[in-house]
């Protein structure tokens, strides 16, 4: 599903993801309506503008990401696709559970390959974006531990804790799972159970934990 407040913005790149194989199943351009649409016909990717009317981009991730609403499925993954690189934006998309960050100089082909690649939950930035955020994680890491310490923390299994050190050091699913050579899906499957273990919610709480144990540095 393609959201932005351009109309003609908005068909060019529904047109350029259907040329490469996608099924654009809706489209939106504001807010609210992007809200309702994705919930009705909720599509395996959103491609998100930002700055929208009625709604801000941010605000329509965080609803659809991290809160579906009761009883619902689990939310699209989001890719944003903006004009702004700003990092005040990017951090905030990210905070809104977006999956990746993309700037609107991408080519149609950076382009479908960032959906190809947030579909499967890699995460996709813009070079040079991917900093800022782990520059964040860092500074997220100075707070208390969101999983806490002590007898309580379930212990993780050897694999979980290198998958956990891989991604805290920046790795995408699939470099993970080349390195280690396991499936993409054996990779996913390790990053949920360790979430469910720790009673985490998101990448980024499962990132802050691993740095704050030093995990992005061994």
């Amino acid at each position: 599903m393609v959201v932005d407040d351009h109309p003609m913005w908005r068909d060019a790149v529904a047109r350029d993801l259907g040329e490469a194989g996608f099924e654009v199943v809706a489209t939106a351009g504001d807010g609210p309506q992007a809200v309702r649409r994705a919930r009705a016909v909720r599509p395996d990717v959103l491609v998100l503008d930002l700055n929208l009317p009625g709604l801000p981009g941010a605000e329509v991730c965080r609803r659809l990401a991290c809160d579906p609403g009761p009883g619902a499925e689990p939310g699209p993954r989001v890719l944003v696709l903006s004009a702004s690189g700003e990092q005040e934006d990017v951090l905030e998309a990210v905070k809104a559970g977006a999956t990746g960050y993309l700037v609107k100089s991408a080519s149609a082909g950076e382009l479908a390959e960032a959906v190809r690649r947030t579909a499967v939950g890699d995460p996709v930035f813009t070079p040079g974006l991917a900093g800022l955020v782990l520059g964040e994680y860092r500074r997220l890491a100075a707070g208390p531990p969101p999983g806490g310490d002590g007898p309580g923390v379930p212990r993780l299994t050897e694999r979980e804790t290198e998958v956990l050190r891989l991604v805290a050091k920046g790795l995408t699913y699939r470099q993970i799972a080349d390195r280690l050579v396991i499936s993409h899906r054996t990779v996913q499957n390790h990053v949920q159970n360790t979430l469910g273990k720790l009673q985490l919610h998101s990448r980024v709480e499962l990132v802050r934990y691993a740095i704050e144990r030093g995990l992005d540095t061994e």
